[in-house]
């Protein structure tokens, strides 16, 4: 383990929290996106993070605990997955070039199934882990110069 462990630590967490930001303005963007080439309205995207191990399910079972010590490694984006699970909303608009023509729901606009509070919320909550990696970083780099400053002594 070097001593900039920390510091490549939270630069993965950096770097995912700015994926996720990015995927949250996409959303955002298209909250009343009717029609995408995929067919159909807007699905909300999500990221989705796994921990960085180089080898995160197995564990040798000659090492003894005390030399495991547990440390991470950070972050990784794995995918962005769109969420179907989220029923679309649907919204009255006999006007609309794409409202539903036939059915039970005549005149009604399939709409993207982003709620805005819930994307507001996933922005304060990727952000503020955003912000806390970059102060971990600032933090590592003040204990660095302080031991660089004891050791010019």
């Amino acid at each position: 383990m070097g001593i900039f462990n920390s510091i490549n630590i939270a630069s993965t967490g950096l770097s995912a929290n700015r994926m996720r930001l990015d995927v949250i303005a996409d959303n955002m963007a298209n909250v009343n996106t009717t029609r995408t080439n995929e067919g159909g309205p807007f699905k909300r995207s999500r990221v989705i993070m796994r921990p960085v191990a180089d080898s995160p399910y197995w564990r040798s079972p000659f090492l003894p605990q005390s030399m495991d010590n547990g440390l991470g490694r950070g972050v990784r984006v794995v995918e962005i997955q769109k969420d179907r699970s989220t029923e679309p909303r649907y919204v009255y608009d006999p006007t609309h070039p794409d409202r539903i023509l036939t059915g039970p729901r005549t005149d009604y606009v399939e709409m993207p199934n982003v709620d805005v509070v819930t994307e507001m919320v996933d922005m304060i909550s990727a952000s503020r882990s955003y912000e806390a990696n970059a102060a971990i970083i600032e933090g590592s780099k003040a204990m660095f110069q302080r031991a660089l400053d004891i050791g010019s002594r």
